[in-house]
């Protein structure tokens, strides 16, 4: 039988509810190995598991109980190991791995960022900042409508302006957002997006994160802004570039 991970603990961290359920149907039962100084908590793993509502909710919950009682790594739903052996190998392997990211995230949360524009209010703003678009549109006009190519040229410039204020956009919310924040990582492109930045944050200065989201959706009007959380910090399990490993101590 497989093993489903939900998350990686600190060995002494208090033990979970008995009898607490995880994914599937009927729902698994969580259990907890240990290997030194780690835990993984863990259930079997139901046979053909899809991410169905039910399931993600469960993989949640159980993340939840474990965070309540300290520091836990996050793993995505969906992480299965081939048995037991095998995530204690894991645990004894990335020791000091995990150890490091154990301190490293305690007490902080993620808030995913996501913006797209609002076609409308980035449209108005391109003619606004560009006299090139702005001529070229009035000249088209003018001409009532303009011939192929000056429509097509016209077309081109807003698509290239367009992608330029994206860019510049995604860069002004990282800025903007990155000092209320204890790291940053980038989220994979994705057609419809602009920006998508997770951001860890302290638990107690989540109020100053969300307030700062705020101003900035105040000051860039064009901007559709989308905040989810708080969250377990998924994205932060492994370090990015912007948040180094610390280097493992060593007996001299």
């Amino acid at each position: 039988m497989s093993t489903y991970v939900y998350g990686i603990t600190a060995g002494s961290h208090p033990a979970l509810p008995d009898g607490m359920g995880g994914v599937g149907d009927p729902a698994q039962e969580v259990r907890v190995i240990k290997e030194g100084d780690l835990a993984a908590v863990v259930s079997d793993a139901p046979e053909g598991l899809r991410p169905k509502r039910r399931d993600l909710l469960a993989h949640q919950n159980v993340l939840a109980e474990t965070g309540a009682g300290g520091p836990v790594l996050p793993m995505r739903f969906g992480s299965v190991s081939p048995d037991d052996a095998a995530v204690a190998g894991v645990l004894a392997e990335r020791a000091d791995h995990f150890k490091e990211r154990l301190r490293a995230l305690a007490g902080k949360v993620e808030y995913n960022v996501k913006a797209t524009h609002d076609e409308e209010a980035v449209l108005h703003r391109v003619m606004s900042e560009n006299p090139e678009v702005r001529a070229l549109t009035e000249a088209n006009r003018a001409a009532g409508g303009g011939g192929y190519d000056d429509r097509l040229r016209l077309g081109e410039m807003v698509v290239a302006a367009v992608k330029n204020r994206e860019a510049e956009d995604a860069a002004e919310i990282q800025q903007a957002l990155e000092p209320a924040a204890a790291a940053v990582s980038a989220g994979p492109e994705s057609t419809g997006w602009l920006a998508n930045l997770s951001f860890l944050v302290d638990r107690e200065s989540a109020e100053t994160f969300i307030a700062t989201v705020e101003e900035v959706r105040k000051g860039h009007p064009h901007l559709d802004l989308r905040v989810h959380g708080p969250l377990p910090p998924y994205s932060f399990v492994e370090p990015g570039p912007s948040e180094p490993a610390e280097p493992a101590e060593t007996d001299n």
